[in-house]
């Protein structure tokens, strides 16, 4: 499986778009954990939450290169576990 670099931009744009989302629902501000924070959790997301739907078999057609309602699904529900993974860490080390 090879990826080219308009996937790498599709991701980038669902995983801005996702880490905003999260950030808003975490946060409850508008601009959530900033811009490359927001940014960075999104593309984490999406890269899990895309893999994690591709094992699961859930919204075939995720390695298309389109922005849709599934991809933001995906990324969000990664960026969610991102989040979560980053909160237990945290919490350990307390």
């Amino acid at each position: 499986m090879s990826i080219s670099l308009a996937q790498i931009v599709v991701w980038a744009i669902v995983g801005l778009i996702a880490g905003s989302l999260v950030g808003f629902v975490v946060k409850g501000d508008r601009k959530g954990f900033g811009l490359w924070a927001n940014l960075g959790i999104g593309f984490a997301g999406a890269l899990i939450g895309g893999l994690l739907f591709r094992l699961l078999g859930l919204f075939p057609g995720l390695d298309q290169v389109t922005i849709s309602l599934r991809d933001v699904t995906a990324a969000v529900v990664g960026s969610l576990l991102v989040l979560a993974i980053l909160w237990f860490r945290q919490r350990e080390k307390i």
